[in-house]
């Protein structure tokens, strides 16, 4: 099969985009997935290292040894593909009907990776060995917990010695055309759980009793009655969304012992997640005065905001999409998480990738020319970066 692999067959994204969506890597399983890639890319000369944490695989790779260091990073697992029998073709076929390539993965991310080896291979057969190194951060814990992936990955290989000196993460970040849009930064994201106990008692007798529903809803008008900022430098304004509120009692006569509520936070540099930590338990503090039962409030920060500042980076990026596509990206910070906010501690990083429309969706699918589109922007950032940081 290595044979097969060579420098040629492998400027064409589409046969090993084929390969990995046929392995239903469905997170946190592998299902050979890594195996391909790590196939491919050694076939072009990198050195590839696989990292197992916990029921986690993951695949650094490297070509060359001298700095600037590119990197491209992705994931290689997906979600459940759902009600298979809703799909028009099979989730883990990988068919191409159309000039479609049909399957989970297609757009978020196998046909991104695919893209990132073919070009390269075409960087290769242009320009020979790169003047730098060109490394592979992929894990497949993305759409999982993201605990055992890119962020205990990044620390392995950095604590072995590894520095990145720009990164390009392949999420699918375009609306609606290739061409539309590179990310530059994210939101942060705050996850809230707040449970109130109080004492269950009977309504005719509420002097016997501790309702925490009150409080509960005294809590969460307060936080969500605030406006959190007008936004920020190439960012929407942050926004508080309550997803839940849970009390389960039935009786019309009792008053219950426990109420909840979860909310989420998305917000813009405006804030930290420390800062929106502390604000959240001020309110927490105000709304349970003379309250005698217990507040517990649970916050967990996924991430903190960050912007990759314009420069060279972005600047060759966009010139790169511009030139293959004849559209120019505008830079973004929107939708939800991802990777890149582990790695943005350690170097710039920026986002473009596939269109995003069916991503997670029955039917996943992308369009042939786009992948093979994609490969081409890919090499010509390859082309542009070594000759304006080597």
């Amino acid at each position: 099969m290595c044979a097969m692999l060579d420098l040629s067959a492998l400027t064409d994204p589409i046969p090993l985009a084929r390969r990995l969506i046929q392995a239903p890597s469905v997170t946190p399983a592998d299902a050979g997935a890594l195996d391909v890639l790590s196939e491919a890319l050694e076939a072009l000369g990198f050195v590839c290292t696989r990292f197992r944490f916990e029921e986690v695989d993951n695949l650094y790779a490297r070509l060359g040894k001298a700095a600037p260091v590119f990197c491209f990073a992705g994931h290689t697992d997906v979600v459940p593909p759902g009600d298979e029998a809703a799909w028009s073709r099979g989730p883990f076929e990988a068919e191409i009907a159309d000039d479609v390539l049909w399957g989970r993965g297609a757009s978020d991310m196998k046909g991104a990776i695919a893209a990132m080896v073919a070009a390269v291979a075409r960087h290769l057969q242009a320009s020979g060995e790169p003047a730098g190194s060109i490394a592979f951060l992929i894990t497949g814990d993305e759409e999982g917990p993201a605990i055992n992936g890119t962020k205990k990955l990044l620390k392995a290989v950095t604590d072995k010695g590894e520095r990145f000196d720009h990164c390009l993460v392949g999420e699918p970040t375009n609306p609606h055309h290739l061409g539309d849009t590179i990310k530059v930064g994210r939101r942060g994201s705050l996850n809230g759980v707040v449970t109130v106990t109080g004492q269950q008692g009977h309504v005719a007798y509420p002097e016997k009793a501790e309702n925490p529903i009150p409080v509960l809803i005294d809590f969460l008008n307060r936080i969500t009655a605030h406006t959190l900022d007008e936004g920020a430098p190439h960012f929407q304004p942050s926004n508080l969304e309550v997803t839940t509120i849970d009390v389960g009692n039935a009786p019309h006569n009792v008053i219950p012992a426990k109420a909840t509520a979860k909310f989420n936070i998305r917000f813009n540099t405006a804030h930290t997640g420390d800062g929106l930590k502390q604000w959240l338990r001020e309110q927490a503090i105000a709304a349970e005065q003379g309250f005698f039962g217990d507040f517990d409030l649970d916050l967990t920060v996924t991430g903190d905001a960050f912007l990759t500042e314009t420069g060279p980076f972005t600047d060759l990026l966009r010139a790169a999409v511009k030139e293959q596509t004849g559209h120019d990206p505008a830079l973004t910070t929107g939708g939800g998480t991802s990777d890149a906010r582990f790695i943005k501690d350690y170097c710039p990083v920026a986002e473009f990738g596939l269109v995003g429309e069916t991503m997670h969706q029955v039917d996943e699918r992308v369009p042939v020319s786009d992948v093979t589109r994609l490969a081409a922007i890919y090499a010509d950032v390859l082309q542009r970066y070594f000759k304006t940081f080597a």
